[in-house]
């Protein structure tokens, strides 16, 4: 049974109103403070940010606990289909805080099966969408309509009109954003970004990306089994589905692993790693356009089993400037190639070439990125501050819209090119249609 809905009576109504209504007017990028990444206990219950964690799989459970820590915050409802997840996601909360506030009788956390009654809470002022990716932007066009900021895992939509629809729905609710690429909260990441913006490697002259595969060395008979079952008692398959089409419980089908590679819910590693080097693409580049204006290249679209998502792609292209672009299956890295030099960024570390580069000091009058120590104190201060995160919804935008684009290159087996003004494929009708995809009905965006 789900439980009733409460409003709190501890929380100023006025503060929550001022969280709702005034992100519309975001401050320019701050430093974040040390109570913001949960040092000590410097901010008051009353004064904490509600956060509800929606999606706590695999993914979602690291997430939260990466914001369990956090003093300026405080999560209050965990959401999932899966019955046994979302109450054992709750207790852990509850006796984390009961072991780390000093209330031993603390049990305040809420679990919900439909994540529309933990939008309907007008005591939460944030949520954590980390479902699949099928779910991310639905949700959390719900939730900005609901006023409610977001931390949103990547990648982003399951089509380019999907982004396109996050972020007006933001736009106009004025909430905060933060996408889940969290690589821009390590300062290796953010420093090898200044070097390339700065012109340490002199005029920038192509970008190389690379991505796992997710599963190119698996085998035919390791594709996802295709064999209906049941779903089991406390899983709620058809509200998991949602505006992804009807399709038949298997047991692969709604695992970590199924979630990310079949094309109903997800476009693979295109987007869900990704993402990663794609957004650093984007950080490092400093565009103006960042979305390359033609992309093409080849890809595997494996047939064998329930997982059907791009694997095996070489892509090519360039920028509106002339810069070329390379986006390829390997390790996780994005090196930026220049007339004087080279740097490469991955979560591993950073390389260059010549290797001084690396020990160069950003000078205070250079360009400086936006500082995070902590994706989700970032966040949590964004909210707090009226500000904008260190990933904000129009770079989450950007750096989805180049894996879809090589999606559609993929899938169609041909050049595709992409007007960054209008934000569209142009000269080829059948590939501008493969822009959107359609919900099930009664979800929309």
């Amino acid at each position: 049974m789900e439980p009733e809905l409460t409003k709190t009576t501890q929380k100023d109504p006025s503060r929550r109103d001022v969280l709702r209504g005034a992100a519309g007017a975001l401050a320019a990028p701050f430093v974040i403070t040390s109570s913001a990444l949960g040092a000590g206990n410097a901010v008051p219950a009353s004064e904490r940010i509600t956060v509800a964690h929606i999606g706590v799989g695999n993914r979602g459970s690291a997430l939260m606990r990466s914001f369990l820590p956090q003093s300026a915050g405080q999560i209050v409802a965990t959401c999932d289909p899966f019955k046994t997840r979302r109450e054992e996601r709750a207790a852990q909360v509850d006796n984390y805080y009961a072991e780390n506030r000093g209330d031993a009788n603390y049990a305040a956390c809420r679990a919900y099966r439909d994540y529309r009654r933990v939008l309907e809470r007008d005591d939460i002022d944030a949520v954590v969408v980390a479902t699949p990716d099928h779910w991310h932007v639905p949700i959390a066009t719900a939730a900005a309509r609901a006023g409610k900021h977001m931390y949103v895992e990547k990648p982003l939509g399951l089509s380019i009109e999907w982004n396109k629809a996050c972020r007006e729905a933001c736009r106009r609710a004025g909430v905060v954003f933060q996408y889940g690429t969290q690589q821009r909260s390590m300062s290796h990441c953010r420093r090898g970004c200044e070097l390339v913006r700065n012109g340490y490697i002199g005029e920038l002259q192509a970008i190389e990306v690379t991505a796992p595969n997710g599963r190119g060395q698996m085998t035919s008979a390791d594709w996802g089994s295709t064999k209906p079952i049941d779903p089991p008692e406390d899983f709620d398959y058809d509200l998991w589905l949602g505006p992804a089409p009807v399709s038949p419980y298997t047991r692969d089908r709604c695992t970590t692993f199924g979630t990310y590679h079949v094309y109903d819910n997800s476009i693979g590693f295109l987007g869900g790693w990704g993402a990663h080097p794609l957004d650093i693409a984007v950080w490092g580049c400093g565009f103006d356009s960042p979305v390359p204006v033609e992309i093409e290249g080849t890809g595997r679209v494996p047939t064998q089993g329930l997982f059907d998502t791009v694997i095996d792609w070489d892509m090519r292209g360039r920028y509106e400037n002339g810069v070329r672009f390379e986006f390829t299956t390997g390790s996780d890295s994005t090196k930026f190639i220049g007339t004087e030099g080279w740097v490469s960024i991955s979560r591993a570390g950073n390389d260059a070439e010549p290797a001084s580069l690396l020990n160069k000091t950003i000078g205070p009058d250079e360009l400086h990125l936006h500082r995070s120590g902590s994706h989700a104190g970032d966040f949590l201060e964004a909210v707090r501050t009226h500000s904008e995160t260190v990933s904000p919804v129009d770079v989450a935008v950007q750096s989805d819209n180049i894996s879809h684009l090589c999606d559609i290159a993929v899938r169609t087996g041909r050049k595709i090119r992409w007007d960054p003004e209008r934000e569209t494929i142009i000269e080829d009708a059948q590939a501008a249609r493969m822009m959107g995809r359609s919900l099930r009905a009664p979800y929309h965006l």
